[in-house]
């Protein structure tokens, strides 16, 4: 009877020690999942900064053209390209050249 107790002790040690090694695996597997998880979280919130960034910068740019569409639609505009582009002036105006 001594040596079925002592067999029987043992197994549940053994099995104890198998369970305990199957947990702490498990635990190895968790935290190696966790630190992956939390580089590519760290990846996303650095690319979602620098996509908000470019948000930024394409609101400015179309803010711009608007601007620009505005005064295209100016008379002042369509005097400024006639006079550079066309060379035309007003009846009433003295233009000078500067000869080289």
């Amino acid at each position: 009877m001594n040596k079925t107790r002592r067999a029987w002790k043992r197994r549940k040690r053994l099995e104890l020690r198998i369970v305990i090694l199957t947990v702490l695996c498990l635990l190895l597997v968790a935290s190696f999942g966790k630190l992956k998880l939390q580089k590519k979280y760290e990846a996303y919130q650095q690319k979602e900064e620098q996509l908000l960034a470019e948000i930024e910068k394409e609101q400015k740019r179309t803010e711009e053209i608007e601007e620009l569409k505005k005064y295209v639609q100016t008379k002042k505009y369509v005097e400024e390209v006639a006079k550079e582009r066309l060379g035309l002036v007003y009846e009433d105006e003295i233009l000078f050249k500067a000869t080289e």
